[in-house]
């Protein structure tokens, strides 16, 4: 037994030294395993995942080709086999295991939702990002900046126009908090790099909270059918350092953009609106 523990661990140390960068991060986007505080983590479970589940599998279809092999009808066999025989070790294994995996991965995964949605107590940076049909706007409250996109505009080929994509800034190293507030349907904010997403929904603030590790253009769109244009609505996410940061929030103008611009303020922004969801 010894042996095959050791020939199996071996096995896997040669196939995982074959892979490729893209293979060994489980085909997460390039770039993500080190966007944010919280991409480390959610890359490694989401690679140990994969590792497990192919590791059941195997030993799945080898029992199941094995048991086909094994207890084939052979030369000279005529009727039905035994179909009351029972083997309780191999019937508790095949309960037991299944049990545990299931309880591990939900550990590991609260354990990692635990972190992502922590929220920081003094943010060094707040983003308040308003999802619309189909653009977004961008409210920097930490410098009192904003700024309103409108759709982005697409190519004779199907792809977006560069120029007409909205950027959200960001500094590198900063704790950053985005409120999530929608102007009209559900929307979803996610930062592909990122690996975190998370709907806008109309009357109701969410957050997301993470720290951006690296400098870099990152692609950000809207997760959620949303309309007509939903595909056509997408932003950049650029993490600059703090003095180029500090330039950019110098063009943009001064001020905020609330719910005064929401189509549908009333319903979803008014005193009884608001009486509803407290």
């Amino acid at each position: 037994m010894k042996w095959v523990a050791v020939s199996a661990a071996l096995t896997a140390t040669l196939i995982l030294a074959g892979c490729s960068a893209e293979q060994q991060r489980g085909f997460l986007p390039e770039g993500s395993t080190d966007a944010t505080n919280h991409t480390p983590g959610i890359t490694s479970l989401w690679v140990n995942s994969w590792i497990v589940l192919l590791a059941v599998g195997l030993l799945v279809w080898g029992l199941i080709i094995w048991a086909a092999i094994a207890y084939r009808r052979r030369k000279g066999q005529t009727g039905l086999p035994v179909q009351l025989r029972y083997n309780m070790p191999i019937e508790t294994f095949f309960t037991v295991v299944p049990v545990i995996l299931v309880i591990g991965f939900f550990a590991f995964t609260a354990q990692e939702q635990s972190k992502i949605e922590a929220r920081y107590d003094e943010p060094d940076n707040v983003v308040e990002v308003w999802g619309k049909r189909w653009a977004w706007d961008f409210n920097y409250v930490s410098d009192d900046r904003y700024f309103q996109s409108v759709q982005v505009q697409i190519d004779g080929e199907g792809n977006p126009i560069e120029s007409t994509m909205p950027v959200l800034y960001l500094p590198v190293g900063k704790t950053t908090e985005v409120r999530l507030e929608s102007r009209d349907v559900i929307h979803s904010f996610w930062i592909v790099e990122f690996l975190q997403k998370k709907d806008m929904i109309p009357g109701q603030t969410n957050y997301m909270s993470f720290t951006p590790e690296r400098t870099g253009s990152f692609m950000g769109k809207c997760a959620e059918l949303c309309g007509e244009y939903h595909s056509g609505m997408l932003f950049e996410v650029e993490v600059l350092e703090q003095a180029e940061y500090d330039a950019k929030m110098a063009e943009l103008e001064q001020g905020q953009v609330g719910p005064e611009y929401n189509p549908l303020q009333d319903q979803y922004f008014g005193d009884e609106a608001k009486a509803e969801n407290e």
